[in-house]
């Protein structure tokens, strides 16, 4: 028995239809090889299916694109004129609206006005005074900004300077104290009108063991 007529329709379900495109596309790629081997014809298949897949068959002798190109020969049309058409009034579309960018540039730049009307170079004298408001506007924001980055900058580097300072235990001025001589010079002898000996000395805080040290002699080192 012979299989039942199948009736040409859109087949409703996704899952059948899509194995249906499947199958028959396979038998549709089989004729096309058959038939450029039998009978040494040039054959050409795109075909896409409902989800978007593309799929093509090409006689190894050419491609697709010479046989689109004999197709056009042999019903004496072009497939591309009309977007090449289109392309042109696009291009040209274009053309215009850079001559018109480029005539009004210059003429911001003060060339090209003695084709102006009044009103024409009242509205171009409008249109520079707001650009220029609106150059200044932006040079003062960008100066603003600079000096507040700087303001900080040096802000953090007196902090970090502060820092150092109090992790060293240093101060800002060297403490100095004088100390007399009342036993005369270096050498033990006496003498008169000895001028008395300064001495500079910094003591850490850290160091308190070092407050009131003092050396034998008669030549001790004071705390000023």
């Amino acid at each position: 028995m012979g299989r039942g007529k199948i009736e040409i329709k859109r087949i409703e379900n996704a899952t059948n239809r899509q194995v249906t495109y499947s199958k028959r596309r396979t038998g549709i790629m089989k004729k096309a090889r058959e038939l450029t081997v039998l009978c040494d014809a040039q054959v050409a298949i795109i075909m896409f299916s409902s989800t978007g897949k593309y799929h093509e068959f090409c006689s190894p002798s050419t491609d697709i694109k010479g046989i689109f190109d004999r197709y056009q020969q042999a019903i004496g049309t072009s497939l591309w004129i009309e977007q090449y058409e289109n392309m042109q009034r696009t291009l040209s579309h274009l053309k215009d609206i850079n001559r018109n960018l480029r005539t009004e540039i210059r003429q911001r730049m003060g060339e090209d006005l003695d084709g102006l009307e009044f009103d024409e170079l009242r509205g171009l004298e409008q249109n520079v005074d707001a650009a220029l408001k609106e150059v200044r506007h932006r040079k003062y924001h960008v100066i603003t900004t600079q000096t507040d980055t700087y303001k900080k900058k040096v802000k953090h580097s007196y902090e970090a300077y502060k820092t150092l300072q109090q992790e060293l235990g240093l101060r800002e001025e060297p403490a100095f104290g004088f100390v007399d001589n009342t036993g005369g010079g270096w050498d033990g002898g006496a003498g008169a009108g000895a001028a008395a000996d300064m001495f500079a000395f910094r003591v850490v805080p850290s160091q308190p063991n070092l407050h009131g040290m003092a050396y034998g002699g008669n030549h001790d080192l004071r705390l000023g």
